[in-house]
């Protein structure tokens, strides 16, 4: 039979065979009817191709599922980026910039600790009045900002230096407090350990 001249196309769902042993009379699973499935019901097909609920809900929760995920028409649509862990630890560092250095003073970002959703990275390109003053060179470049900060040599003089301080105000009045001195203390000792 010839088929009819028009759109009468309609998916051919393949038949799923049982790989359980079980016995041909029973009858063959449908296939899943989840929100990711590629496959409709054919009660969502007409004429073979999908078209949208008329209810006014169910077209507008399509609608925010296909919406992709910007800051808006504001900020020119900034698309949110997604978190690779080097660009994580990117983040990290720009909150904790106040910590880095001590002659700069910046303001905090905000009580929140989370990571920003919106934001875009670039590259920062020197003029050429700046050859000498302002410019990294080659060998100070590096891919990320703290692949850059940990080959910094002030940076980790001054990181040495602050690690250094919190280990001598944090250790109770060196080890002299913890020896045992003269016969008397080794003899205490001996009777605790009874």
């Amino acid at each position: 039979m010839a088929a009819p001249i028009g759109l009468s196309w309609a998916p051919k769902l393949p038949s799923l065979a049982t790989t359980s042993g079980g016995s041909k009379s029973d009858p063959a699973p449908k296939p899943s009817t989840a929100q990711g499935s590629i496959w409709k019901p054919a009660s969502e097909l007409v004429d073979g191709l999908f078209v949208p609920p008329m209810d006014p809900r169910k077209v507008n929760k399509l609608a925010r599922k296909n919406v992709k995920d910007t800051t808006g028409k504001g900020w020119f649509d900034m698309p949110a980026p997604s978190i690779t862990p080097e660009l994580k630890k990117d983040l990290e560092i720009l909150q904790l910039r106040h910590v880095m250095d001590p002659k700069r003073h910046f303001k905090r970002a905000g009580k929140s600790k989370a990571l920003p959703r919106y934001f875009q990275v670039g590259t920062v390109v020197e003029p050429a009045s700046e050859f000498y003053s302002g410019r990294l060179t080659k060998r100070e470049r590096k891919t990320t900002l703290v692949d850059e900060l940990l080959s910094d040599q002030s940076l980790k003089s001054y990181r040495k230096r602050k690690v250094r301080e919190i280990q001598d105000s944090r250790t109770p009045g060196g080890n002299q407090k913890w020896k045992n001195k003269g016969k008397q203390t080794l003899k205490r000792a001996k009777d605790r350990r009874k």
